[in-house]
């Protein structure tokens, strides 16, 4: 059995899963840079996004084609906690968020560790951690993923649900768990201002989302007319190239929230 402490940590013990008894691989090199969520009617940001970068600021891609099953739970671990290092070395003080691999978590008090013992070394908040993935038929099984939101909720992490609306993120996966934030997919976003369709879907996926008691953040804003159209449906917490590119090793300016 998984012993877990009063706050949710896992507690200290012999638990170990099957990427801790993987074989050592070579590591790969990463750094990140990040890309503000930002608060538009507080006009600061409300967390950064980590994206994945090579160590010179390559291309994510260059990076992730580099990932196999051989090296993909070190890669993963790796991932969350050379964020926190960076986030906590900037003086990051909003939300931290992270993309994990769901099919690099085999148990997820075990696969956890790392990250609580990284957030306790660089004086990071554990509560100011989103994780945030997609749901991918080809990836995980819904089931598996719901287990690990469900265990890391439970740890004090907030959870995001990435690209709803696109592909298999969707619906099912929310009948099956509600995490505290979405993020709608930008193909949803774009020209919605002017687009009858996107507007009445994102309408009714704000309405749901009420009703759970959901956040959600509106990905890929592009233009002020997307801006303007989604605050006054509601929506406040917004990521695109209209308020800040990704800025590699730091937190970048941020522009055109009001």
């Amino acid at each position: 059995m998984i012993k877990i402490h009063e706050a949710g940590q896992p507690a200290n013990g012999p638990v170990r899963c099957g990427g801790c008894n993987s074989p050592e691989v070579a590591q790969i090199e990463m750094a990140f840079a990040f890309q503000p969520i930002v608060d538009v009617q507080s006009g600061s940001p409300y967390a950064y996004e980590a994206l994945v970068r090579g160590p010179n600021g390559e291309s994510a891609g260059s990076v992730l084609s580099q990932v196999d099953d051989s090296n993909r739970y070190n890669f993963d671990q790796r991932c969350r906690t050379t964020a926190i290092e960076q986030a906590a070395s900037m003086g990051m003080d909003s939300f931290l968020s992270i993309n994990f691999m769901p099919n690099a978590v085999y148990q997820p008090a075990a696969c956890i560790r790392s990250t609580f013992e990284a957030a306790e070394k660089h004086g990071f908040p554990v509560n100011k951690i989103i994780f945030e993935t997609i749901e991918g038929e080809n990836i995980i099984s819904r089931s598996h993923l719901v287990q690990i939101f469900r265990a890391y909720k439970s740890f004090g992490f907030q959870t995001a649900i990435d690209d709803f609306g696109a592909g298999y993120s969707g619906l099912t996966l929310l009948a099956d768990f509600q995490p505290d934030l979405i993020k709608l997919d930008m193909a949803l976003v774009r020209d919605i201002d002017t687009d009858t369709v996107r507007q009445r879907i994102v309408a009714g996926v704000l309405k749901i989302c009420s009703d759970l008691g959901i956040r959600v953040i509106a990905e890929g804003i592009e233009t002020q007319g997307e801006r303007d159209f989604l605050e006054a449906a509601g929506v406040s917490l917004m990521q695109g190239y209209l308020f800040a590119k990704p800025s590699f090793k730091e937190m970048p300016a941020i522009a055109n929230v009001r």
